[in-house]
């Protein structure tokens, strides 16, 4: 009987210790919210997925993510403001919303500045341009900082009608970012800018209220875009970079050693993203042609980029310093 007590005292002992145990790592992992407009299968969730298993290997398992994908938690300039009240822990921007509230930002929404995708990678890999742009960004921005920069690769104009040079975009009421990047660039072109949120840009495309949007090919494919804008014109215009994000209330909340591990996740993102998204780009549009979608690939990009270059250094110069060391530190990429 003493030693059955015994037994039965050793087995609740145990099971009481594996409770205590379990207990002790689900308080010891911590996860934090990290949001994004895009659905998962783009180059947005890419991002994530690679920051969250950098983060878990780094931390063994201490420290991971909760994404909120799919605008979830707002509108990407909704939810810097609420990155900076510290009510989102990550997030990831184009770098044109980031010109929200970090208005020398918009020089990566310059048109034509990124000669090609080998270029625009080595760019964002490239030490001084990362350190330019985010300490253009501490110099701007309270509340928040950005840990890296990543890319979806290049936008491009869809329509229900193709853009083969710049006299086509005459008249045109394209919707663009609201920047003032876009609102010089694309009248220099001869089209008119619209504003909406991107969750407006499908049902305004299918009721005329604008002619046409530009994006990329991916972000194109997974929202559907193509259902109301079936012709995809690859202008190349203008690079779809983007910021990750990380909040200063969870950055202060960091160890020293645990901002290491946030860093250098964020590194890894940067550092392997790129490639991984001009792969979304190109299996999109092989898709996109295999369902009868028209992606016209023969656009004289020389009319654009005339009008193009003398706006480059006005604007730059316009924005800021941070602006104008940034496009230097860009063009000397090779």
């Amino acid at each position: 009987m003493t030693r059955g007590m015994g037994r039965l005292g050793l087995a609740l002992f145990g099971a009481g210790a594996l409770s205590l145990a379990l207990a002790t790592d689900a308080a010891a992992q911590r996860k934090f919210s990290f949001a994004y407009d895009q659905p998962t299968t783009t180059a947005y969730g890419v991002a994530a997925n690679i920051f969250d298993a950098k983060l878990k290997e780094l931390s063994g398992g201490k420290m991971s993510i909760n994404q909120f994908p799919g605008a979830q938690l707002g509108t990407e300039p909704q939810m810097l403001q609420k990155l900076r009240a510290g009510d989102i822990d990550f997030l990831i921007t184009s770098t044109a919303n980031a010109a929200s509230v970090a208005p020398q930002a918009g020089v990566f929404s310059l048109h034509f500045i990124f000669r090609d995708e080998d270029h625009l990678a080595k760019s964002l890999a490239n030490k001084a341009v990362s350190d330019a742009f985010r300490g253009m960004i501490k110099d701007s921005v309270q509340g928040a900082q950005v840990i890296g920069l990543i890319t979806m690769g290049f936008r491009n104009i869809y329509s229900k009608r193709e853009y083969t040079k710049v006299e086509d975009l005459k008249g045109v009421k394209i919707r663009v970012q609201a920047t003032k990047t876009e609102d010089t660039h694309f009248p220099a072109y001869g089209a008119q800018t619209v504003h909406m949120p991107f969750g407006e840009v499908y049902i305004s495309l299918q009721t005329g209220v604008v002619q046409a949007a530009e994006n990329g090919v991916n972000v194109y494919e997974q929202n559907k875009h193509y259902e109301v804008a079936p012709i995809l014109s690859m202008t190349q215009h203008e690079a779809n970079n983007n910021c990750l994000w990380v909040s200063d209330k969870a950055w202060n909340s960091f160890s020293d050693q645990e901002k290491q591990w946030v860093q250098a996740a964020a590194d890894e993102v940067s550092r392997r993203e790129p490639a991984m998204a001009f792969k979304l780009e190109s299996d999109s549009a092989a898709k996109l042609k295999r369902i009868g979608v028209k992606v016209v690939e023969n656009v004289d990009k020389s009319g654009f980029m005339k009008a193009a270059q003398p706006i480059q250094d006005q604007l730059a110069k316009e924005l800021g310093p941070h602006a104008v060391k940034i496009l230097g530190l860009v063009r000397e990429v090779k």
